[in-house]
């Protein structure tokens, strides 16, 4: 039976280099268009950052979730290589006939969740599926990002006299994806809004309760990397974030990403080039904590979502 069953990580996908992003983008926004400029501007995040390492940190995790549960692991993505359908035909190849899919975006939400739902059940006809719809308020996923925030928060309280304030984020979506839809199988129906806000802020709460001697005052939340092009994304934006925190004498800010599980493009370009240097501009010293990557927490995390779906399985 072991051999039959496994665990599917799923993610955003990165591309491997420069030449590949337009067709990257293409992938992003369903072969709609962008502005050449749009293209050209994300090109040039790239190359400031020299690549994204999530294909190569998401497999990692793949890995250490196998070790930890016995079981095969596989990695799909939904927008780059190893594309979800072609890891589906392969696990289909290796005899799998049960999995447990996770989504590595742990707050719920049509753009992210659902794009991915039906990806996994549109290429796993004949197998039986368990897919994890979210998690944003599990325990150890907060535990992991409390960890990793705590090793920036207590030293830095320590050096500064003020308070450190934390901007906790989350990847911003179209607002338009966020209001009451039709409904489609399997998703919210049209009386309910999308639950991503919710989620997202849920999480941040759970981890901001783990910090011993914030203050509830002291920590807010903002959505980053709003896109840049077509219709109104939600926020706040965490510029105007970090502009009402100067126009209130704060001068130590703590930039947490809770939406973000690995280290990529939203994390070493929006959060330590450009929002860092936004806020020093302001005369804010921002820091921001370790990225999960290879947490311990997380893979426990991880690990008991995956037992708690094969038990669903049978």
């Amino acid at each position: 039976m072991s051999e039959r069953r496994a665990i599917l990580l799923l993610a955003h996908g990165t591309p491997d280099s420069l030449d590949e992003i337009h067709a990257y983008l293409s992938n992003v926004t369903s072969g709609r268009q962008m502005p050449q400029s749009v293209i050209d501007e994300i090109r040039h995040r790239y190359s400031l950052i020299g690549s994204s390492p999530l294909t190569a940190l998401t497999l990692e995790q793949g890995r250490l979730l196998s070790e930890a549960i016995g079981l095969p692991v596989y990695v799909g993505m939904r927008n780059w290589k190893p594309y979800i359908a072609d890891v589906i035909a392969k696990m289909r190849a290796d005899g799998i006939s049960k999995f447990v899919a996770i989504c590595l975006a742990p707050q719920n939400s049509r753009t992210s969740v659902g794009l991915y739902r039906r990806a996994v059940f549109a290429a796993s006809t004949e197998m039986q599926v368990d897919f994890v719809e979210g998690w944003a308020d599990h325990r150890l996923l907060a535990d992991a990002f409390a960890e990793r925030l705590r090793a920036v928060w207590n030293p830095f309280t320590q050096e500064t006299a003020g308070p450190v304030h934390i901007v906790f984020t989350a990847h911003s979506v179209p607002l338009r994806t966020v209001q009451p839809q039709p409904a489609s199988e399997g998703e919210p129906s049209a009386t309910q809004a999308d639950p991503y806000a919710i989620e997202a802020k849920r999480t941040a709460s759970l981890v901001a309760e783990r910090i011993a001697g914030l203050a509830p005052e002291n920590w807010l939340f903002a959505f980053q990397s709003q896109g840049m092009s077509g219709g109104p994304w939600i926020g706040p934006t965490v510029e105007d974030t970090l502009t009402t925190l100067h126009q209130q004498g704060v001068r130590s800010v703590i930039v947490a990403p809770i939406g973000f599980l690995c280290d990529h493009v939203e994390i070493f370009y929006d959060i330590d080039i450009a929002f860092r240097q936004f806020a020093a501009k302001l005369g804010i010293e921002l820091r921001r904590p370790e990225s999960l990557n290879a947490s311990p927490l997380l893979t426990a995390a991880l690990a008991d979502l995956s037992r708690q779906g094969l038990t669903r399985l049978g």
